[in-house]
């Protein structure tokens, strides 16, 4: 009885929080929101670093964070209905993001995109911020760029490379909020069986979302490797030699 009623409320939470993937305002247990909150500055204050030595040498670096922390803010307050979970999510945005400016200005992006979420559309939460930006922005970042940068490396094409980069950046960001919601709720149960309800729960709405969201990212990349493949060059996402020759 006591299994079931834990499972009972931990499906209860992960469909108030399907329409949202951000976690919601006081969920986690305080204990766990500093230790988010803690895991989480230091990926931030390094983002921070690497953005204004990036500005130095470049001034249009700015203006391009500012464009993409207004990408990252739409997209990722875009409702899709998923109609096989009978609710709605969104994808990320942080795919594209650190694809073209790194895994670690990407943390900042999806930092202040989440902030303004939290202030002004009651999309995740204060106290849970540092959650949210290890989930969406260090895991989603840092899962992204890893696979676009492994598969490039290996002459994958960019259409291609940059899908499975959102793929992966939208999976990556849901696994690390399973594990994050299976720690803070958990209580004196298991760990590793709740977090795998949580998983379970949350694969009808993001198996589709995440294969949207690699669409996406790879319509965006495609989308400038035509229109500014000078900026892709600058942003080292192609070689000169691969502009020339296209």
């Amino acid at each position: 009885m006591k299994k079931i009623l834990l499972f009972t409320i931990s499906m209860q939470l992960i469909s108030a929080t399907a329409h949202a993937m951000h976690i919601s305002e006081g969920l986690l247990p305080l204990n766990w929101a500093l230790f988010w909150f803690m895991a989480a500055a230091p990926f931030v204050a390094l983002g921070v670093r690497q953005l204004n030595n990036l500005a130095k040498t470049d001034l249009a670096m700015k203006p391009l964070v500012g464009l993409m922390a207004a990408v990252v803010f739409i997209v990722s307050c875009m409702p899709i209905p998923v109609p096989t979970a009978g609710t709605c999510s969104h994808p990320c945005g942080t795919g594209i993001a650190a694809i073209l400016v790194g895994p670690l200005v990407s943390i900042v992006i999806s930092a202040v995109a989440l902030l303004l979420q939290a202030l002004f559309l009651a999309h995740g939460g204060l106290s849970t911020l540092g959650a949210d930006i290890i989930s969406m922005g260090v895991a989603g970042s840092f899962a992204g760029w890893l696979i676009f940068r492994g598969l490039r490396k290996i002459s994958v094409n960019l259409a291609v490379a940059a899908f499975f980069g959102g793929l992966f950046t939208d999976w990556a960001t849901y696994l690390t909020t399973s594990m994050e919601l299976a720690a803070g709720i958990r209580g004196t149960a298991p760990f590793w069986p709740l977090a795998a309800k949580i998983v379970l729960a949350f694969i009808p709405t993001q198996l589709p979302l995440g294969i949207l969201e690699g669409a996406m990212t790879a319509g965006m990349v495609t989308l400038l490797q035509r229109k500014r493949p000078d900026l892709l060059v600058k942003m080292r996402v192609l070689k000169e030699s691969e502009v020339a020759h296209a």
